[in-house]
């Protein structure tokens, strides 16, 4: 029961995050899809088998693969953060820092796999 309801608050946060530039989706998606493969079969296949987060978790599972596109995306988001903070005006310190950690993050998402190329109607087993 515990796995099925942070799934489900995962899963709440990568919908919020499709809305929202800062908030990032398809990791709270993979989450939720954790959660619910230890919590909820019913649950997991269903998320699974979305036509939009479907492929991107299934890349995931079976390699370690972010999509090109999910890359750009997070890169963007990840200049857009720190801009931001020097909008706002945010002490060095703390941009420091937060570009250390963003550096970090980049490069663990850009020496990941590319994704399979999306093929839509095409579910996996089906190529």
């Amino acid at each position: 029961m515990i796995w099925t309801i942070a799934g489900c608050l995962a899963l709440v946060a990568g919908v919020i995050g499709a809305f929202l530039p800062i908030l990032p989706t398809v990791p709270f998606m993979l989450l939720a899809a954790f959660c619910f493969a230890r919590g909820s079969a019913r649950f997991h296949d269903w998320l699974v088998n979305r036509s939009r987060f479907g492929p991107a978790i299934r890349d995931w599972q079976k390699r370690g693969a972010i999509g090109r596109r999910a890359k750009r995306a997070a890169m963007v988001a990840l200049l857009f953060s720190v801009l931001l903070s020097l909008a706002l005006g945010f002490p060095h310190a703390v941009i420091a820092v937060q570009g250390v950690v963003m550096a970090g993050v980049a490069v663990f998402i850009m020496t990941r796999p590319d994704g399979e190329p999306s093929q839509p109607g095409i579910r996996d087993g089906e190529r």
